[in-house]
């Protein structure tokens, strides 16, 4: 069986990873193009081309996934299957390309949370529980016919990162069975219920900024859903603060949104109802760190108001 696996960010890895272990041919990768990274800007290989590299597998790298020759490189594959994890959208002229079809891993329980932050926005909505879902792809982006799912619950201080990490795991295990159900002509398949449609939509800068009046639990789940990137922030006397743990300690108290109500060895901030107890954060310009060491160096009283500027 010939595949072609589409993936690029640290996400992909694991799918790409147990194929390879379970002795599936991987014909080729198609990732994202070498672009420069980080404060050097250095031009450093995204995860999936240095482990196909590293594993002897041949690498497109398509600007336009349109390109004749691109195309042309894939149908001289001939591939049986396509999978696609953490990719961009695919046109028809490539998902149509396999013999038995082109599948998507999906960080969501579909057609809950289409489209492309749906770790993020489970956790800012405060959902309970999400999970992933192997589906075949088709022109209108997240809506094909779903092949498999598996469920995970969301713990309450559980962060985006945190979440990332395990659905990728979880997702590794779904994507080798899929791959097997299609290999053995066994997969069945059932449509996506539009009345349960959600959507997942990027992530802006606008995303992050606190709003103090909403509640304790709404501020919570918009820090942890956003960390450790992009990370929701305030201001403080007119620098960025950005916060990456919290918890809350109060559901019921009302006090002046954004107030700090406490500042030596603990931060706490009132919301519109609710307290929340600030554990890692990070001010413009200074290193992400714990509320202790940030309190050791870094003089706040009660009353000093964060805002969203």
């Amino acid at each position: 069986m010939k595949i072609v696996f589409f993936g690029t960010p640290e996400f992909a890895l694991p799918s790409l990873e147990i194929l390879l272990k379970e002795c599936y041919s991987i014909n080729a990768v198609v990732t994202a193009p070498d672009k420069p990274r980080g404060r050097g800007q250095q031009v450093v290989p995204v995860p999936v081309k240095k482990f196909a590299v590293g594993n002897n597998i041949p690498v497109f790298q398509p600007e336009n996934l349109k390109d004749e020759d691109f195309i042309a490189g894939l149908k001289k594959i001939n591939p049986d299957i396509m999978v696609v994890v953490a990719y961009r959208i695919l046109p028809p002229e490539v998902f149509t390309l396999p013999s038995q079809g082109a599948f998507n891993l999906h960080a969501s329980l579909l057609p809950g949370y289409r489209g492309a932050a749906p770790i993020n926005w489970a956790i800012i909505n405060g959902e309970k529980e999400t999970g992933v879902t192997t589906f075949f792809l088709e022109e209108k982006v997240d809506t094909g016919n779903i092949i498999l799912q598996a469920r995970c619950p969301i713990g309450e201080n559980e962060t985006a990162g945190e979440l990332h990490d395990k659905l990728a795991e979880i997702g590794s295990g779904v994507v080798l069975h899929t791959v097997r159900l299609i290999e053995q002509g066994k997969a069945e398949i059932y449509d996506q219920d539009e009345r349960l449609a959600s959507r997942a939509p990027k992530l802006t800068k606008e995303t992050g900024n606190i709003d103090w009046t909403k509640t304790a639990r709404e501020v919570h789940n918009l820090v942890r859903g956003l960390s450790p990137a992009p990370a929701a922030y305030s201001f403080l006397d007119g620098k960025k603060l950005k916060l990456y743990r919290t918890e809350v300690l109060d559901e019921e108290v009302e006090r002046e949104p954004g107030a700090i109500i406490r500042a030596d060895d603990e931060l706490h901030i009132a919301a519109g109802k609710g307290i929340l107890r600030v554990t890692e954060l990070q001010l413009e310009g200074k290193r992400r760190m714990s509320t202790p060491d940030f309190l050791r160096g870094m003089k706040l009283t009660v009353g000093q108001q964060l805002t969203r500027q």
